[in-house]
């Protein structure tokens, strides 16, 4: 999955993922005519085998290859377990049928025979990271594998969405939405084009509480944007979507809270995230800025003194660990933020900027934005 992003593959679903399964298939065949022992092979999706690329920008996998081989004792139960869910996605793949990865791992709980009381998976927890594998050994998403994670995050703003779904073709007006805006689904690229793309930038809010204070303002009616919230940590659908919406020029800023939780949000956003290093090139948007809120507002807005938290030792822990990333700790400014943070013990939410009026968090952005105040 690693290297450059490829912006035609990005408008849709792999054209072979069936056959790329189907390969899979075949090669395996071909290892037991030979009278060899079947084998699955991946790149290792270890911390240690996790890289930071400087040039593009994103974490990425590197080269460390982990193999599954049947005969093997200590490996054939896990070789069993991805081969089965490789045919059952191959199953999904030629019905054109879609499940979530809940749905597969009860497709393929059951009993091997009826007199072995044996499983195929026990619980999720051992499925899950073998689809991620099947990801990486056949460079495509699992979205491409017709699986899907739960929806998480919406988006309000100038821009139309072609939705193919089931037997019919909609055409949704994401400027009409209302207070509810359009619910972020968890594959963005199969059956769903962007179009009549009209907005300058786009806009991250981190909680969904202040997405709505600014839907209700028509901020982004205003200022032409297009505002979204992942309503949290933003989900790999979310992200995704962050991503073509900067491959079509548009500037991304992301506005969190003022403490490592909220910063990590949009590290995720900007450089992607360990666990999904696989697929950095597809989820990261290096060229994201952070507009706040920071410490360093502390300074410009003195109301802001009065409205801080005390941070918690879990909260000095994540931060100091955060200094420690080498994609963090070559900007300056984020590590006089995140020490200003472990030095003060305090944090601030973004929430705190509606102390003066509720419209303030408006003119908070527009301000950032016109003189360029944010972080790398």
């Amino acid at each position: 999955m690693a290297g450059k992003r490829d912006k035609e593959e990005d408008s849709g679903k792999h054209p072979d993922s069936k056959e790329r399964l189907e390969a899979l298939g075949k090669n395996l065949l071909h290892e037991i005519n030979e009278g060899n022992s079947p084998k699955f092979v991946t790149l290792s999706r270890t911390r240690s085998n996790v890289l930071y690329d400087t040039k593009e920008g994103y974490l990425t996998l590197g080269n460390t290859k982990e193999e599954r081989n049947f005969l093997n004792v200590a490996q054939s139960k896990r070789f069993m377990q991805t081969i089965a869910i490789a045919a059952k996605c191959h199953k999904f793949v030629t019905e054109n049928l879609h499940t979530t990865i809940r749905g597969l791992f009860y497709q393929l709980k059951f009993s091997l025979e009826e007199d072995v009381d044996e499983n195929i998976f026990s619980e999720q927890a051992e499925s899950n990271p073998l689809i991620e594998d099947l990801e990486v050994a056949l460079s495509l998403k699992r979205e491409d594998l017709n699986l899907n994670a739960n929806r998480k995050g919406v988006l309000a703003g100038a821009i139309t969405v072609l939705d193919t779904f089931g037997n019919e073709r909609l055409e949704i007006d994401c400027a009409k939405q209302g207070r509810s805006g359009w619910a972020i689904p968890s594959d963005v690229d199969n059956d769903i084009e962007f179009v009549d793309v009209k907005a300058k930038y786009v806009l991250v809010v981190e909680k969904d509480a202040l997405w709505q204070r600014l839907n209700e303002d028509g901020f982004w009616k205003k200022e032409n944007a297009i505002l979204i919230t992942p309503q949290g940590q933003a989900a790999r659908g979310t992200r995704r979507l962050i991503r073509k919406l900067a491959d079509k020029g548009l500037p991304v800023y992301v506005f969190t809270d003022s403490d490592a939780w909220g910063w990590y949000i949009y590290w995720t956003i900007k450089t992607g995230s360990i666990n999904l290093a696989y697929i950095g090139n597809d989820v990261a948007t290096p060229e994201a800025r952070f507009l706040g809120v920071t410490m360093s507002d502390l300074d410009k807005y003195e109301f802001l003194n009065k409205l801080t938290i005390h941070a918690n030792d879990i909260d000095l822990k994540r931060a100091q660990e955060m200094l420690n990333y080498e994609w963090i700790k070559k900007h300056k400014e984020w590590v006089v933020e995140l020490e200003r943070m472990i030095k003060s013990k305090k944090k601030l939410e973004q929430d705190a900027l509606q102390g003066p009026r509720l419209t303030f968090v408006d003119d908070y952005i527009r301000e950032k934005i016109k003189n360029k105040e944010y972080l790398p």
